[in-house]
């Protein structure tokens, strides 16, 4: 595994490292991440911010990736519309039963090809077929689970599918941060690399114990933490 790079950047690698970790963990603008930075005594503007983020963030996450566990075998999938450049397109997601985001995929279309393509993505990428998948009531996910030959794992239906619509809410707060996202390039990159960080940081707090959760969240710490120097 090839370490990441940090040479030729004038601030030092844990200033770099600790303002990728606060724009993606946390629902904050560039300048917010400065302002941070300043209040500690450390002069970066939110443009040099931008540029560390864009260029590290998609390695740490894809290493990230790489460090999470088989999912399980019931997915969830659903869409939600986003409004860019003053023109809708859809936010595909898929979930496990457990919140693991599996995969997102920004799309012009609603459809069944849309739904096919992020069908197959899920199948290369994971490499086995679900037990289950869950989806709203689109035709196009019947459609597309039909040409799939899979029909019979395909169950959709009122409330069956709440887990994956809950799951768009952190993409909404960061869309109203941000002020929605700027083109469906930079869309796709941020929401890749923030499904990745998300998921390593999501230890279900309401779900367990203070001490288990301390140890979780530990956990994930050490993740990001070897993430952020490997690639």
């Amino acid at each position: 595994m090839h370490k990441i790079s940090y040479s030729g950047y004038r601030f030092p690698t844990e200033i770099i490292q600790q303002s990728i970790w606060l724009y993606f963990r946390f629902t904050l603008s560039f300048r917010d991440v400065e302002d941070l930075l300043a209040e500690r005594g450390i002069t970066v503007s939110y443009e040099t911010v931008r540029r560390w983020v864009n260029h590290f963030g998609p390695m740490i996450a894809a290493d990230l990736r790489k460090r999470r566990p088989k999912p399980c075998t019931t997915w969830h999938l659903d869409e939600v519309y986003l409004k860019i450049a003053g023109r809708t397109v859809y936010l595909w997601r898929a979930i496990d039963a457990e919140g693991e985001v599996l995969d997102v995929l920004v799309q012009f279309k609603r459809n069944k090809h849309a739904a096919l393509k992020l069908m197959r993505k899920l199948l290369k990428k994971y490499g086995f077929v679900p037990d289950r998948l869950i989806t709203d009531g689109l035709r196009s996910y019947g459609a597309a689970a039909h040409d799939l030959g899979i029909s019979n794992r395909h169950a959709s239906g009122r409330w069956q599918n709440n887990r994956a619509e809950n799951s768009h809410q952190p993409t909404r707060r960061r869309e109203r941060k941000m002020q929605r996202f700027k083109s469906l390039g930079s869309a796709q990159r941020f929401l890749s690399a923030h499904a990745a960080v998300f998921s390593t940081f999501n230890v279900q707090r309401h779900l367990t114990s203070a001490p288990t959760h301390r140890v979780l969240r530990a956990a994930a710490m050490r993740t990001w933490r070897e993430a952020e120097m490997a690639a």
